[in-house]
């Protein structure tokens, strides 16, 4: 294996186009990390690190910013706006007809049809989520509470732009380099917070906290495995090729497999649930000033009911599962493979085509989607349990970060790997 690994490794670097891709990956990266260390203007960092360590939602949000969060960075968003702009696109698939032919039957030109309005959905989103967070900062005093009208619009355009131009990279990288730009983003933004996690490590480090230590080091690994188990996990339906007679001679009649993945939906179902449990805790902060009795008592609550780990430990793992099946549904059609088979000339042996291919492909990927369903949620609860057992703070996005870095490693792999083949032949 080692020797294998090597030898790829030769081949990677002594061609010179594929050299040239990762080259270019590896300057994209590091211009994303140089953008994540210019902060906007006026900012209290003392107070920015002890706010970000209290909240849940602001930290999760600190992965797709890579860390640009944290610093109040120019690009402070990350592509956050993006990746919500092409979740509200695929769900308006379901209830717009037009939108549902661009995104599954209009062909490559759909797509970038699709991308497009996608970028455009973004600026918006950007705007809206600039304006929050400074509203949110400024209360909390990270940010001047007498800052100007003219300075707050500035700040907003400037955070806008630093989205905008993380979308841009991500897509130099997709178009000019390996992989998938915006996920490679994510994972340089997570990868690049190990160094400061180590450290602080280092710092506190108890040795009373060894046996702890190890058993949480042996469950990553178990985890690492489960996770490229499912999502490489596929289930095989078996699809034949009718014969047919052309010119005296007979083709067809193959027998090919359709794979069915057990995680269609990857990441984006812990993303939803997390957004749908945090956003009443941001809610609860921006109404919290407000002199109202019966108001507090509500807002109350809301802050009882989500600091029961119990409570919210269920409540996500409920919400991660039922999101999953409903991600699945919007991204997988099982009519469209149906009738793809048909015109094909290809069927399931013992299963009639048409609507009944449709039922039959419906059927599985319901049963392996609930597999998928119960891994992601198990996943995402997981730290929840860790601190619960142990004690140890600051587990809460392990596991999404997890299987983001995970996941994007397998495909990275899986593409170079394609480009060494490619160039073999």
């Amino acid at each position: 294996m080692i020797t294998s690994f090597f030898s790829k490794l030769k081949k990677i670097f002594q061609d010179s186009v594929l050299r040239k891709k990762i080259f270019f990956v590896l300057g994209i990266l590091i211009v994303f990390r140089i953008l994540s260390a210019i902060p906007i203007p006026g900012i209290d960092h003392n107070q920015l690190a002890s706010f970000l360590g209290n909240n849940e939602f602001l930290g999760f949000i600190n992965i797709f910013s890579g860390g640009g969060l944290s610093a109040l960075s120019i690009v402070m968003l990350g592509v956050g706006p993006y990746i919500t702009a092409s979740i509200i696109m695929q769900l308006m698939s379901l209830v717009s007809t037009r939108v549902k032919e661009l995104y599954h039957e209009s062909g490559e030109a759909g797509r970038k049809k699709f991308s497009q309005y996608s970028r455009l959905l973004t600026v918006p989103l950007a705007l809206l989520q600039a304006f929050g967070f400074m509203l949110l900062l400024k209360n909390q005093g990270i940010l001047p509470v007498d800052m100007t009208t003219v300075e707050t619009v500035t700040n907003m355009l400037v955070i806008t732009a630093g989205s905008m131009l993380l979308v841009w990279l991500g897509e130099l990288v997709t178009e000019f380099g390996i992989g998938n730009g915006v996920s490679l983003i994510i994972f340089a933004g997570i990868v690049s917070g190990l160094p400061t996690t180590v450290g602080q490590f280092i710092a506190g480090y108890d040795p009373s906290q060894l046996p702890t230590l190890i058993t949480l080091l042996v469950l990553a690994v178990v985890i690492i495995i489960g996770v490229v188990m499912i999502t490489e996990g596929e289930r095989p339906v078996q699809v034949t090729h009718s014969k047919q007679v052309r010119g005296g001679s007979t083709y067809g009649g193959t027998s090919t497999y359709l794979p069915l993945r057990i995680n269609q939906a990857g990441v984006i179902p812990i993303i939803f649930a997390m957004s749908v449990l945090l956003f009443p805790s941001m809610i609860v902060n921006f109404l919290g000033g407000i002199d109202n009795a019966s108001l507090q008592s509500i807002l109350q609550s809301v802050q009882i009911f989500l600091g029961n780990q119990l409570y919210y430990g269920i409540s996500y793992f409920v919400l991660v599962v039922i999101f999953t099946f409903f991600y699945t549904a919007v991204t997988f059609d099982p009519e469209a493979i149906s009738k793809n088979l048909q015109r094909s000339g290809a069927f399931i042996p013992g299963v009639r085509p048409g609507d009944a291919t449709a039922e039959f492909i419906s059927r599985v990927v319901t049963r392996i989607t609930l597999i998928g369903a119960l891994f992601l949620g198990f996943i995402a609860v997981l730290p929840l349990i860790v601190q619960s057992y142990s004690g140890l703070t600051g587990l809460s996005i392990g596991g999404t970060s997890l299987l983001i870095v995970v996941s994007v490693v397998i495909d990275l792999i899986k593409k170079t790997e394609a480009q060494i083949s490619m160039r073999e032949y």
